[in-house]
């Protein structure tokens, strides 16, 4: 499959191994989360912090979260094998109004090995995917100094090189804003191969604005490597260049969905590149948060269309124009999933 990828011989890349802030949002997904943490525990780049921001969850997640780090609950995964000796990681907790008028709890671990250690902040309710992440962001850039903010989706699992490769593409060249990694599929059929997408565009003539082609692709040895420019960067994985880039925040406006590609297209606006780095790969289970939190399907339809339909309006001042394509590949879409729909039940 062609595609235009940017050549990365030759670069001069520097060496100092910036600071990163990984940022988890977690909602009643203690299960997924701790599977993503015991992941991000084992890769191989050395200075990352780690801040699970819980949006008011009540399924015991903090409380399942400590035992993880206290080495009470072995995660079992294709993707690793359980590590042991990194236990017990060591975590401070603050609440939403702790970090908005500060604390000193760093020092309690400012000692501590960064793979030994963990953040976490508890909200009081659920702030939806913007705000959550922002509230982490805050308090990343207040008491930790990063140089980069990685947006990790909490049912995500890790390559040990994924932080590495990012950071790496990110510091060749000033004006990359955003990278993200490839994005396999997480048990998809049984395989772990299939990747989501390769370079996420931005058109408006296709519902909902924003996406790639839909196709699957294998992830063979080889094929899908290197970096390329892309239309916008997903929230499932996202490092934003944070000291550098003038937007630094997700939109509140969007409370779950269109946030992250509206952060891309803001800093497209001010000359920043978005990039896909194939080198650095990651697994995602994809959905779970929407699925809990609307259980009706048809009401999860509804309140995507409704979400898209606000991000286009944002972004595209003809957007009445393209109004009735969209209603068009909208029905055509949902007809089409309701005849396999029925297809496989009568089969």
């Amino acid at each position: 499959m062609p595609f235009n990828c940017l050549l990365l011989k030759k670069l001069k890349i520097k060496m100092n191994n910036p600071k990163v802030s990984v940022i988890i949002l977690n909602w009643n997904g203690w299960k997924d989360t701790i599977e993503c943490l015991e992941s991000l525990y084992q890769i191989t780049y050395p200075n990352y912090n780690v801040i699970v921001v819980d949006n008011g969850s009540g399924d015991d997640s903090i409380e399942k979260i400590k035992e993880w780090a206290k080495g009470k609950i072995n995660v079992e995964s294709k993707f690793f094998k359980y590590n042991s000796s990194n236990k017990p990681i060591k975590i401070i907790e603050y609440t939403k109004d702790e970090i908005e008028v500060g604390s000193e709890k760093e020092k309690e671990i400012a000692n501590i090995p960064l793979d030994r250690k963990l953040i976490i902040i508890k909200n009081d309710k659920n702030y939806g995917f913007a705000e959550g992440n922002n509230i982490g962001i805050k308090y990343s850039l207040k008491s930790l100094d990063p140089e980069y903010v990685l947006l990790l989706n909490n049912d995500i699992v890790v390559d040990k090189e994924f932080l590495g490769e990012l950071v790496k593409v990110a510091e060749s060249d000033e004006k990359i804003g955003i990278v993200g990694p490839k994005i396999c599929r997480y048990n998809f059929n049984g395989r772990n191969d299939i990747i989501s997408y390769i370079g996420p565009k931005i058109n408006w003539m296709k519902y909902p604005g924003y996406g790639n082609s839909g196709e699957l692709l294998v992830d063979l040895p080889g094929k899908f490597t290197g970096a390329m420019e892309c239309g916008c960067i997903g929230g499932t994985a996202m490092m934003i260049k944070i000291k550098e880039v003038p937007i630094k925040f997700l939109n509140t406006e969007f409370f779950f969905g269109c946030e992250d590609i509206d952060l891309c297209i803001r800093l497209k606006k001010h000359g920043y590149k978005m990039v896909q780095v194939l080198d650095s790969k990651i697994w995602h289970k994809g959905g779970i948060s929407r699925k809990k939190r609307y259980k009706s399907k048809i009401k999860r339809q509804l309140i995507d269309i409704k979400t898209n339909f606000k991000f286009i309006k944002t972004h595209n001042d003809k957007y009445y124009l393209f109004l009735p394509l969209y209603i068009a590949q909208i029905l055509t879409n949902s007809s089409i999933a309701i005849f396999k729909k029925l297809y496989k039940r009568y089969l």
